[in-house]
């Protein structure tokens, strides 16, 4: 009986030390290390894999993660060069670079870089006006992330980037800057609006300029054709006053026939509305032949109609005899 209940026992010890043994046995996932101390001090740093701790000797300090941390800190009053009291809360994003410096280098880590943010923010903004701080986000950006990152590498952590979220100007400041911002939309608005009158303008104008330019060209191109159909017309009559020319050379045309023409064309002369005419010299001979030989014809004629009276001294034809 006593050895049936100290079998007993035993087997339930020996299960207790088992069960225990199995909690010594750790697992380190991705993205996370444990630090290990051996008798009260650091003994190593575990990274992925399974582990075992020896039992009453080990323990695990820490587990640490060693992912990208974002910490949104809330926002803190500063005072600007020009003496403007402002609230900008910031976002820092950081990495455990070093898990042991992260575990013995400070004492809540989290709260070390809240403080050195907002002494570091402080510093710069204090040596910025307004209107600098507003606008100069990026530099304040950077100058932050540069001092932060130096202050905490003692501490295995690395700051990769700082951005400033909101800066909150007071209220009266706010309303100064609204109306500002209002004025200068208004300022735009008009110069926009000028500058679509006068480009409207100059289109106007260029299209009033191409408008004549096509105008006068179209003139321009009209009169060189109407020249163009005179020229021709006087060369169609001056080829065929030539060729008529030279059909009356052909056809041996004598001087009367041209004496003819050139009445012809006196005659045309005579009938236009001028009050003087000058005729050549020759034509004037011909004019004055022709009035003697008209005389001529009219002696002629009236010789002809008048009978012959006889003389008393009217001799005989020698032929009677």
């Amino acid at each position: 009986m006593d050895f049936g209940f100290g079998l007993i026992l035993l087997i339930i010890i020996v299960l207790v030390v088992l069960a225990y043994l199995a909690t010594r046995f750790s697992i380190v996932t991705q993205a996370n290390r444990f630090i290990v101390e051996r008798l009260g001090g650091y003994y190593q740093t575990w990274d992925v894999g399974l582990h075992f701790l020896i039992p009453f000797i080990d323990r695990v300090k820490q587990k640490v993660s060693i992912k990208e941390q974002v910490v949104d800190f809330d926002p803190q009053p500063v005072i600007t060069k020009d003496n403007v009291t402002m609230q900008i809360d910031t976002v820092v994003f950081f990495q455990i670079t070093d898990p042991k410096l992260y575990t013995y280098g400070v004492n809540e880590p989290i709260k070390a870089i809240e403080n050195l943010t907002s002494t570091t923010l402080r510093n710069i903004i204090g040596d910025l006006e307004l209107d600098e701080s507003l606008t100069s986000r990026d530099i304040i950006n950077e100058k932050m992330r540069g001092i932060l990152d130096e202050a905490t590498d003692p501490w295995g952590i690395k700051i990769n980037r700082v951005e400033v979220k909101n800066i909150i100007p007071p209220k009266d400041i706010r309303e100064a800057m609204e109306k500002q911002m209002r004025a200068e939309r208004e300022k735009r608005q008009s110069i926009l609006i000028a500058e679509g009158n006068k480009r409207s303008a100059i289109l106007n104008a260029e299209g009033e300029k191409e408008a004549r330019i096509l105008e006068a060209d179209g003139e321009r191109q009209t009169r060189i054709l109407e020249a163009q159909g005179q020229a021709e017309a006087i060369l169609k009559v001056q080829q065929a006053t030539a060729q008529g020319i030279e059909f009356i050379k052909k056809a041996g045309a004598d001087e009367a026939f041209l004496r003819l023409e050139a009445y012809k064309a006196l005659e045309k002369v005579s009938e236009g509305n001028a009050t003087k005419l000058i005729i050549p010299s020759d034509m004037q001979g011909i004019v004055g032949l022709t009035s003697s030989i008209a005389e001529s014809l009219t002696s002629a004629s009236n010789a002809a109609k008048t009978p012959a009276k006889p003389t008393k001294n009217a001799k005989k034809d020698p032929e009677s005899n």
